[in-house]
């Protein structure tokens, strides 16, 4: 399962808006979040958890320039504004549960998590407006990591690198602009 997209080659079931998957008692609803990539998708888990993937982290956003041109970036940002004003008005006790961080974090087994309500106040680019927002982002991204590319073929392709996953991007993940 994946979100509805055209980027893999290989099969999959795919994800849309608002579906909900049941698993057990549990209920995750996908929030489709585009911008750090078209099918960007977080999903909330019972209405208490929501897993941003690499939409939101603790102290920034996901980075909407990747594999872009300026056109499709500015397009991508004002993508993102929109779902992340779907987020934050979700409760701000709701959990957030990041794929990553964007700084280093001690690998000592703790999740990274902190409350919607503690990214509202960290984030500022969250209060303002489109139009700020797109001008804070733009001036922020940082240069393209370096095996970017080998990254994307690898997840468009379904297969593991032969080698040490964490030689790809050991660290704090560079897909956040802080």
């Amino acid at each position: 399962m994946l979100p509805e997209q055209t980027r893999v080659s290989f099969p999959f079931t795919p994800i849309y808006d608002d579906d909900i998957l049941e698993i057990g008692t549990a209920a995750l609803t996908a929030l489709r979040t585009p911008g750090h990539t078209p099918e960007s998708t977080c999903y909330l888990l019972d209405q208490h958890v929501l897993f941003t993937g690499d939409t939101l982290f603790p102290t920034g956003v996901g980075r909407p320039d990747l594999a872009a041109d300026a056109d499709e970036v500015r397009r991508r940002v004002s993508d993102l504004y929109a779902g992340l004003q779907t987020l934050v008005a979700l409760p701000p006790e709701t959990m957030v549960l990041p794929g990553h961080t964007s700084t280093p974090v001690a690998f000592n087994g703790d999740p990274i998590a902190t409350t919607l309500a503690g990214i509202v106040e960290q984030v500022g680019a969250i209060h303002a407006t489109r139009e700020v927002f797109l001008e804070q982002i733009l001036a922020r991204i940082p240069p393209t990591p370096p095996n970017y590319e080998r990254i994307v073929r690898l997840n468009e392709e379904g297969v593991l690198p032969e080698r040490d996953v964490t030689e790809l991007e050991a660290g704090a993940n560079r897909c956040a602009i802080s």
